[in-house]
């Protein structure tokens, strides 16, 4: 299956050299073809390309967008038949509307193709000036992108590249933003971005999963009362009708059950996911004898899916923190009344120093190092009854 990425970008914010440092070290060892269209009657671009070992098929006389559509199609459907490559790369002209590029491709009947990454570079220092003025051909740029990259943002303040990225943000919630300088990350770590390898939202589903047992799916940890062995905690021997949906654990016992494990019996249209059930006169389960109607909490005896237990809280950041500065957000996480139980903390953010700092947190014990850089600074939580507010003030 041929990969299709498409590189939007305004006038002059560098699709080109993006491309360029994906080549070099983010597709290597793949067969790639680029599809570039200028705006104009002459292409500036394709010579270097056709060095670096990529087919260029140029379209100078007009838009992909608009009056080029057609001759898009049968371009892309000549490459795939041509050169069977692993990655097609589209590099639409700055004016273009990306929604029209994206449109254009998903219309090409291509079984043998598909849309991989829609990537939208914008200048950091020029996004307030081009969305107030040109707003109708950036703005759809950075709707439309899954991943928008940041270009020339080492000329910047810290401070106008928040805002450039409020700006953003205003226009696409969704999107992966790398806010790093280019020349700090790796095409492979870009690349990682454009596909979404390399999220926030990936990085708390990894915590998420290292936490959880391997044997049952759940987590283990204190406030689960989940003191059972693997092999136990995944096998409810009990009988079931046929229309019994309870969700693994319930049994039928006999009048002198002693057995501590929230049993009861069913009748045929079981629901008892709410743990509804009568006891009999001999029934010692939890010595809380009472029938249950569906907004009992009576304790110890629920058995608990772990989001109802767990939370997560991340952010993305582009603050710079100095080790120290860390260490000592990492020592406060033992306070749980102010942060609420935290398990597991991990991050990567930039150093004062220009370094990038990367830390991992588990209670009582903390490690704080330097590593590599980020496409932007990461922080991510997991815990119980956590307060992200203060979270978010401990780390701002």
């Amino acid at each position: 299956m041929t990969k299709i990425d498409i590189f939007s970008g305004f006038l002059g914010a560098g699709k080109t050299t993006l491309i360029k440092k994906l080549i070099a070290d983010g597709y290597k060892g793949e067969k790639l073809v680029l599809i570039e269209n200028e705006f104009g009657e002459i292409g500036i671009d394709g010579g270097f390309m056709q060095d670096a070992g990529v087919e260029v098929t140029e379209m100078n006389s007009g838009c992909i967008c608009c009056s080029l559509v057609g001759d898009f199609g049968e371009a892309l459907k000549k490459v795939l038949t041509d050169y069977a490559p692993d990655r097609i790369l589209i590099e639409p002209s700055g004016v273009g509307k990306l929604s029209d590029v994206i449109k254009a491709v998903k219309g090409i009947d291509a079984e043998d193709a598909a849309l991989n990454a829609y990537t939208t570079v914008v200048d950091a220092g020029k996004c307030k000036m081009y969305m107030k003025n040109f707003g109708e051909f950036f703005n759809d740029q950075v709707e439309n992108a899954n991943c928008i990259i940041l270009s020339h943002t080492d000329k910047l303040s810290d401070d106008k590249r928040e805002k450039c990225i409020e700006l953003i943000r205003e226009h696409n919630s969704d999107a992966v933003i790398v806010a790093t300088a280019w020349d700090k990350l790796s095409g492979k770590e870009i690349l990682d971005a454009m596909e979404k390898e390399n999220t926030l939202e990936a990085e708390l589903k990894k915590m998420e999963d290292e936490e959880k047992c391997p044997v049952c799916g759940h987590h283990h940890h204190d406030e689960h009362h989940h003191e059972h062995s693997h092999e136990q905690c995944c096998e409810h021997h009990h009988d079931h009708d046929e229309h019994c949906h309870c969700d693994e654990h319930h049994h039928d016992h006999d009048e002198h059950c002693h057995c501590d494990e929230h049993h009861h019996d069913h009748d045929e249209h079981c629901h008892c996911d709410e743990h509804h059930h009568d006891h009999d006169e001999h029934c010692h389960c939890g010595e809380h004898h009472h029938d249950h109607d569906e907004h009992c909490h009576c304790g110890e005896h629920h058995h608990h899916h772990a989001d109802e237990v767990f939370t997560s809280w991340g952010k993305e950041t582009t603050a710079k923190f100095s080790k120290d500065k860390i260490k000592n957000c990492l020592e406060a996480l033992e306070d749980f009344e102010t942060y609420g139980t935290i398990l597991r903390a991990k991050g990567i953010v930039e150093g004062d120093d220009g370094k990038w700092i990367h830390f991992d947190y588990i209670p009582s014990e903390a490690d704080v190092r330097d590593g590599s850089a980020a496409v932007m600074g990461r922080i991510c939580v997991i815990g119980s009854g956590i307060k992200e507010d203060a979270l978010a003030e401990l780390f701002k």
